[in-house]
Order: C-alpha cells, then structure tokens, then sequence
C-alpha cells in the first residue's frame, strides 16, 4: 500500500489507514512519556518536572542562603514558562523533594505544612513558601558557565536547560519512581557518601567489578532508616543486573516495663510506608485473630515514630513476636530496584550499579571540560582588552591627544597601535579616574595572573589524567559536604541477619485452641471447639455418620491418606465451624473420582508410619515426608489402577515387629527391621497370598514384643496377645490362622 494518502472521487478529505495512523500516534504518545515524563535522565537523576522546577527556582533566585518565596509563585513559574502541565502535579513533585522521609537528601528547603509519613497531604501551596537547599545548588552549580546545552522552552520564547551539570550523585543518592508505556523505573535512595566512595575507586580503576564496589556501597540508604535483612550475594547480583529487591524491616527494640513486664517500641518503618496504615493493619489482623501474640498497637509518635505493640503475655518471645509481625504486615517490607533510565539522556535502558555511576562520571567530565573552555573564552577576552589598556598606559600622552583633536578617534587608535576593534572601544569608554599609576600596576598584575590562569586551563584540557584529578577532587568536596561525617549525610539503613528460630512461625500466627475434627463417612469436615469425649451426640446428613473424630488444636496441621497413595494437608484453623454440617472436604482438595479415605490424623513430624496396599505391599515413611503443599496432594505410596490403599498406621519408636492380617484372616508377624523406609514407591511385599485366597490385605501395625500384640474388639476393650511364636516368620510369607478371638472385623483397631 502507498505510504501518500488516497484521495477521494469527490475530492473530500483524505482516506488514511487507521490501524498505521493509531501506531503512530501511540508510539509518539509512549515515547514523549518515556522521554519527557517517567523515567530519569541518568546524568542528574532528575525527570523534566523536577529539572523545570529547579531551574525557575534558579531563576527565582531562590538560593539556599536566600529568601523563602511562596510555593504557589514556584509553581506559576514553572508552569508558565517551563512545564505547560497542571499545577497540581507540580506542586506534588515540589512536596516530595521537600519532604526528608521521601527524599534522602531533600532538593527544597520548605517552609509551611509539607505533610508527614502519616500520609497527610501538604497545605495548599498559597500558605507555603520554599527555597532550594545546597543540594540543589550542587546540581545547577556552573549552569551560567555554558556546561550544558539549552532548549527552546514549548512556547519558544525562552530556553531550558536539557540536563543539570549535577555536581552531586542524585539519581543513586535520591532514587527515583516512575510508570512510562511498557516500562517502569524503580530506584532507592542510598548514602551520597557511599557513592562518592565507589566513583573514586571507579576513576582510578575503571575496570572494578561490581563486587568490588559493592564494598563501598553495602545497600541502599532509606530516608526512613530500618534494616537491610539480605545476604551480600543477592544485593550484588541485583547491583549488577540492574534488577532485584530489598527486605527492609522496621527498627525496634524492648522496653522493660514494671513487675517484670516489657513492650516493643519500632523508632524506625520500611521507606514508603504510612504509618497511619501500618497501624490500620495492625489493628484489623488483631480483629481477625491472625496475631495472637499481640495485645495492642499504640501510637505514641511526635516528630519522631514511636509505634509501642503490647503483648498479649509477658511470656512471649519478643523476637518471636516481631517475627510474626514480619510475616503479615508493612514492618517488613520489600523494595523492588529497576534501574531502567535515560541513558545517555536518550536510550532507555536498565543499568547496573556501576554503569549508573560511568554515566555520571562522564556527564562530570563534559562538564568540566565546557566550563574550562567558558572560563578559557572568558580569561582570552579579558586578556585582550587588558593588553590593550596596557598599550594605552605605556601611550598615555599619545592615546589623549588622539582621543581630543582626531575627528575619528577610533580609527586613528587602532592604526597607531594595531588595536582590535573590542580594545579600543575599551579604552574609549575607560574613565579618567582609572588612568592613574595605580590602576596601571593592577592591570599588570591581572594580566599576570589570568595568563597564569589561562596556561593552567590549556594544561587542563590537553590532560586526560588532570581532568580526572579535578574531578576527583571535586567529588572529595562534595564528600566532605554531604558525608557520612555530616548530619544529613549519616547513615540511617543498617544490616542484619535474619534470626533462626527453632519454632512453626506459620502456627504461631494462629491463635491456639482445643478442636475435635469430624470427618463423616459422605466426607464432610468440620471442626467442633473444645475436645469432645462424647460424639453420639453429633448429627450428620440423612444416610450419612461419623467416620474419624480427632482431637486437635488450631495450630496443627491434619492429615488426610486416601485409597490412591496420596496424603493431603489441611490446616485446622482454616476448617468450617461445628455449625451445621461443615463443608465437603473434596472443596478443600483435588480428591480424584473414586478414591476414598484411609485415615485421618495431626500432624507429628517426628513420627514414622507403616502405609501398605490391599495386594500387600508397604513400607515405613518419615510423617515429615509426606506433608503436602499443594490441593493435589503427594503421592507417596504408588498403586495401580485396580490397587488401592489400605493401611496408615503409626509406627511407635518402641516397636520393633510388624503384624499383618489378610482378608484370608491369615496373621504374619516379623522383624520390623525387615521393612524398607522410603520416602515414595510402591514399597515392598509384606504378605503373601495365594490363588485360592480370598481378597489380599486387611491390616496392618507395628508392636513392642515385650509389651505383646494388642487389638480393640467392636465393644472398644483391648486384647493383649504375647504368645505369637506360631505365626512368627520372615516378610513376605503367608502367615497362619488368626488366634482365637480376633476380630471378625480383621482389623487391629
């Protein structure tokens, strides 16, 4: 197809193609937002709004020594001749670079209401007045002296700085945030002093790795301080791909109350996180009983934070406490980095940690050489009208009277003398005043001084290495302003391990009460409060009863083994109420068509079972094994399509034989140790039947032989039989006869 538009018969408007029309309108669309709205420029760490806002405030002359100025004149400034937006965004990005909770080093001295890490708004911006702080100076500091480029500002009438000289490592020192079209940016503040560190290792070894500078920089700086929970492996690869997270946890620490009781007091939350809504969180998980071990939340912050959470008991481990806290709110939280900026100030691009502070370093460079060739252009100037003066001088009487009687002076001066046309005009407007001696040997002496001067820029510009010495020295400057060593530059992150406990945080989060799990035959759950002895009391649906009744607590986990292998896991706490008749347990789990259940149980990781299938196969598993995380369930024992399992059964530490009872009412009894323990498979054959045997296995258990062989007959008594060397064997054998008495349920219990 022509890429000319198509005319019309009638001669009409022009027929275009929609689908090429709308690509190219979203592409201009998403590429001013990149370029000129989202995502930071990597030299000065700043997006368009803020570069514009700084500059009007320059402009303003807003200096940090200087006068205040109300926000809402700030604001009209920049949107009149800089940032054709609304104002209120421009006031919003203004409040942020004020606030110190948001910014690590803050670019607007503000004065008024700001708004607080509570979450409340800043005052309108007629009642607050700003001014720039001294980082901000370092970012504009030689903008006069022609070391950026400029633009025309959208209405053509003025100019713009494209990009701040940025004396100062703002993108890495203040972060940055921002959602552009298919892409986003997300950058934490970190430690001015830090970054200095790592750029003179970087100018004096270019080819460090980033392992290296992960040395001088540790991790991020927030302005709200808290803990860095993460190991130097993770934070160097998240430096060095440009992409990765931070666990940032909130600062705390014990306080002894009276009569042996104690509170936690956190000083100190995760950045970007509102303390009102912490709080609000807090309460609504206490309501929800999901933080047992906490009493109360209260909020005792003035300018500082000062959150105290109460216990619910004295006994509490407080590491435990805060542990579970960790889990469920914003006291722990995690800062994703993407470190995808303008580079160069035209390509986006995620950089690593050492790129980002190349990029700046070069920006630096090419600023300090556009300002050595400003000053060199300014020094030649003056160098050539003082040479002329110096002409003048040494011609006094002669300059006089060129000046009184020719009727063109100028013309007559610069033949005599071979003066250019700028130093005779110089001498022409010189005052009468500065002809004097003294005047003289001042202008002999700056003369002196700036062709030092000039000599010394020249050897400057022809020296890679100076350049980099002044650079350097430059950053130590910038250092010593703004470093660890001062308050705003100290830092406020720390690093921490996180603790080992040796306890089921998952369970602790659940408050601890007695329940009885019912599951009926039709396979419906609940959970009865309290321990019941007494379940013929219990109602089920019509044709339905009870199948298991166990007795539990909230915090265990239940165990369900179903006729295809498989083990499920419920949490006790997650279970319907003993209202009604609970729910369908197949709701809670991926149970497949046909399948039934084995057994049900609470959970004991340190305890083995004897798991077998109805053709006699079985082996002994670690209940550890078999915990399921998933509503698929594990499989454990493998059967096949016409197996089933039949047998779940505890294996006591003191047993030390198994019994086995066929459908045949055949009963095999050897050594335990003849059993595999596995972890899953088919196991291995436990009794064997033969063709005239009717069905395969029954039951099986495990038994201590110095206690004997106990059973339950239908009436609930327990039968204890020692006397089993008639049908002692080896696995794998037939068996005889079962004794006299054993139940005609051919089940051990």
């Amino acid at each position: 197809m022509s890429d000319k538009p198509i005319l019309p018969p009638d001669g009409g408007s022009p027929i275009i193609n929609l689908k090429e029309a709308l690509e190219e309108r979203y592409l201009a669309y998403a590429l001013s937002t990149i370029m000129n709205r989202a995502l930071p420029d990597v030299r000065d760490g700043l997006k368009p709004v803020h570069r514009r806002l700084l500059y009007a405030m320059h402009e303003l002359r807003l200096n940090p020594e200087g006068r205040f100025k109300k926000c809402a004149k700030i604001v009209g400034e920049t949107m009149g001749s800089y940032h054709p937006h609304g104002d209120q965004s421009i006031y919003d990005a203004m409040v942020r670079l004020a606030q110190d909770f948001s910014v690590r080093f803050p670019l607007v001295d503000g004065q008024g209401n700001f708004g607080n890490v509570d979450g409340d708004n800043a005052a309108a911006m007629r009642y607050t007045e700003a001014r720039m702080t001294d980082v901000a100076g370092a970012l504009l500091e030689g903008i006069e002296e022609d070391s950026v480029d400029f633009k025309e500002t959208y209405d053509g009438e003025g100019s713009e700085p494209t990009v701040l000289p940025a004396n100062f490592p703002n993108l890495l020192a203040n972060g940055s945030a921002g959602i552009a079209v298919g892409m986003a940016t997300n950058i934490p503040p970190h430690n001015v002093g830090e970054l200095c560190d790592a750029s003179l290792h970087l100018i004096k070894h270019p080819n460090a790795t980033t392992e290296k500078l992960v040395e001088f920089i540790p991790g991020p700086d927030m302005p709200t301080g808290g803990i860095l929970v993460d190991d130097r492996d993770s934070i160097i690869r998240t430096y060095e791909t440009g992409r990765g997270a931070f666990r940032v946890r909130s600062r705390w620490s014990v306080e002894k109350l009276a009569r042996g009781g104690w509170q936690i007091v956190v000083t100190e939350i995760p950045y970007q996180v509102q303390k009102s809504r912490l709080i609000e969180k807090i309460a609504d998980l206490m309501l929800a009983k999901k933080l047992p071990l906490l009493g109360d939340v209260l909020d005792e912050s003035a300018e500082d934070v000062r959150l105290v959470l109460e216990p619910k008991s004295r006994t509490t481990d407080p590491v435990v406490l805060m542990e579970s806290l960790f889990r469920v709110t914003e006291l722990e939280n995690r800062f994703s980095l993407n470190m995808n900026v303008l580079s160069r100030g035209q390509v986006p691009n995620v950089l690593g940690l050492k790129q980002v502070l190349l990029e700046w370093l070069d920006h630096r460079k090419v600023v300090l050489v556009r300002r050595t060739n400003y000053r060199l252009a300014k020094i030649e100037h003056r160098l050539e009208v003082l040479a002329g003066f110096l002409i003048a001088f040494l011609n006094i009487d002669e300059v006089i009277r060129i000046i009184r009687f020719e009727d063109k002076p100028k013309i007559v001066l610069m033949k005599t003398f071979d003066l250019s046309d700028m130093q005779t005009e110089a001498i022409l407007n010189m005052r009468l005043r500065a002809l004097n001696k003294l005047q003289e040997i001042e202008i002999q002496r700056e003369h002196d001084e700036l062709s030092k001067e000039r000599d010394d820029l020249q050897a400057l510009l022809a020296s890679d290495s100076a350049q980099w010495q002044k650079i350097s020295g430059e950053i130590r400057e910038t250092r010593k302003k703004f470093g660890k060593d001062t308050p705003l530059g100290k830092r406020r992150s720390t690093f921490d391990d996180v603790p080992d406990l040796d306890i089921d945080l998952d369970a602790a989060l659940v408050e601890k009460e007695p329940v009885t799990i019912i599951l009926s035959k039709m396979g419906w759950i609940r959970a009865l409060r309290g321990h019941v002895d007494n379940t013929d009391s219990l109602t089920f649906k019509s044709g339905d009863k009870l199948r298991y009744a166990v007795k539990a607590q909230t915090t265990d986990k239940i165990i369900l083994f179903t006729t295809n292998g498989k083990f499920f896991t419920l949490d006790a706490s997650t279970l319907p109420g003993g209202r009604g008749h609970g729910e369908p347990v197949r709701l809670m789990i991926d149970l497949e068509k046909g399948a039934d259940f084995v057994g049900l149980h609470v959970h004991d990781a340190k305890r083995k079972l004897l798991v077998a299938s109805n053709v006699g196969n079985g082996f002994i598993v670690a209940e550890k094994m078999v915990v399921a995380n998933t509503r698929k369930g594990k499989q454990v024992l493998n059967v096949k399509a016409d197996e089933e399992a039949v047998v779940c059964a505890y294996v006591p530490a003191s047993s030390d034989h198994v019994a086995i009872i066929g459908e045949n009412r055949k009963l095999l009894v050897f050594p335990l140790d003849q059993m595999n323990e596995m972890g899953r498979g088919k196991g291995t054959r436990l009794q064997r039947y033969g063709k005239r045997d009717i069905g395969g296995l029954s039951d099986a258990t495990t038994y201590d032989s110095a206690v004997g062989l106990q059973w339950r007959d239908p009436a609930g008594r327990t039968h204890t039989f020692n006397d089993l060397a008639d049908w002692l064997g080896a696995r794998a054998q037939s068996g005889k006869p079962a004794p006299k008495g054993f139940p005609k349920s051919n089940r051990f219990s």
